[in-house]
């Protein structure tokens, strides 16, 4: 599994440009890859075998490279 970015402390606020680095419009919660693991356990993928399952939100999909929308990187 491939998690992304995941927010383990409680009443955290996230800025509306955080959010919307994610397609789903939030950032991960512990929950999520909760729900991951208990499908992994499940009778449900018996047959799922070596797969590197993303639970980052669309993030990966969403990735911003230099030039992209006017981005650029700057040290």
């Amino acid at each position: 599994m491939s998690p992304g970015w995941i927010e383990t402390e409680d009443n955290v606020k996230h800025s509306k440009k955080d959010k919307l680095q994610h397609p789903v419009c939030r950032v991960g919660k512990v929950s999520d890859i909760f729900n991951m693991v208990m499908f992994l356990c499940s009778e449900k993928v018996s047959f799922i075998t070596g797969e590197d399952i993303k639970v980052d939100g669309g993030m990966s999909k969403l990735m911003i490279y230099k030039d992209d929308n006017g981005w650029y990187y700057s040290i």
